[in-house]
Parts: C-alpha cells; structure tokens; sequence
C-alpha cells in the first residue's frame, strides 16, 4: 500500500468520490455538496451498490456510514480497500466510540468522523496526510442527551416504528420509551 500523504488539491482537478450511506437525505445533501466542490460523485444506498461503483469508477475517496441498515460499513470498508488499496476511506457515524474508531482504522479506513459533521470537515480529513485523532472532535461537542435521542429514534426505526420492539431492543419498559420520546430532542 502506497504512503497515505496529505494530497494538495490542483485547480481544476476532479477527483471520485464515492458516499455509501442508508439515510437517502445526508446521502444526497453530501453529493450535491461535493459535487459542487468539483468532484465526481458516485452515491450507493448499500454495500452491494458500493461495491459495484467502485469498480467500475475506481473512486480515489469513500465516505462510509458505519450503519447501514442491516449492514455494518466496516464490511464495506474492508472490501472497498481490498479492491482499490488507494482509496481514501472516511467512516461516519452518530454513534461513535473508541472501539468503533480503532476498527475502523484497522480495517483500512484512513480516518473516522463523527456526525453531525459539516462538508469542510469531510474534506479536510479525505485529503489530510494522516487521522488526526482530535480532527473529529467539535469544539462543542454534542450532549449526552442529544446522543441518548438520536440512538433512540436509530432503534426505532430499526424497528419499523413499533414502539414495543424498540422498548425489547433498548431494555426499557415501553411506557419509559414512550415518555422519552415525548420530551422534546435536546438541542445539543
């Protein structure tokens, strides 16, 4: 595997990129973003899709969630760099965690950010020298609540809406649940 060194954007220069994400708006909102940017953007719903793009465009950057729906990004990950060991991998995620990033970096990802992120931040880790371990990290970083509310509605819809499953999933009563989901999302 060649040397990951920080890549300086020439004008005019296109690169690929590659967004592999479940959630069709992020996943949209992010391919509108970069393609104005100036890239060529491929988007994939699923690991299968992903798979398939990247091989026929051969993408220099990957953005990867780490949920997939029923799939797990780091998969995706690993294949996308089995087969093309070039590529630039960032996994993104609302859940994330040490273990998470560790695995992610050794599966082959270049770096690992967590959501909510903005479009400059993407791309400054896509074309940084190395992972930066503080790059990922908001100055304000969000509340545990905020965390608490989106893992939450991630299980619910994980459950297809039905309230009680999501209540078995998580351990709490369903009433719990239903009383959580009454109280307003936190704002961070």
């Amino acid at each position: 595997m060649k040397s990951r060194g920080a890549i300086e954007r020439k004008p005019g220069e296109v690169y690929k990129l590659l967004i592999v994400d479940d959630d069709d708006a992020f996943r949209e909102s992010m391919e509108l973003e970069f393609t104005e940017r100036g890239y060529t953007v491929f988007s994939a719903p699923d690991h299968r899709t992903a798979v398939r793009l990247a091989s026929t465009h051969r993408p220099e950057f990957a953005l990867v969630d780490l949920r997939l729906g029923g799939e797990h990004g780091l998969e995706v990950v690993r294949e996308l760099v089995e087969r093309l060991p070039d590529l630039r991998a960032v996994v993104l995620t609302g859940y994330g965690s040490i273990a998470t990033a560790i695995e992610a970096m050794r599966v082959g990802a270049h770096h690992y950010v967590t959501k909510p992120c903005d479009p400059d931040a993407i791309e400054d880790v896509l074309l940084a020298e190395s992972a930066d371990p503080n790059a990922a990290i908001p100055e304000a970083p969000p509340s545990l609540a905020l965390h608490e509310r989106e893992y939450i509605e991630h299980v619910l819809a994980a459950s297809g809406g039905n309230i009680s499953e999501a209540a078995r999933r998580l351990g709490l009563h369903r009433q719990s649940l239903q009383r959580k989901l009454r109280k307003y999302p936190p704002r961070q």
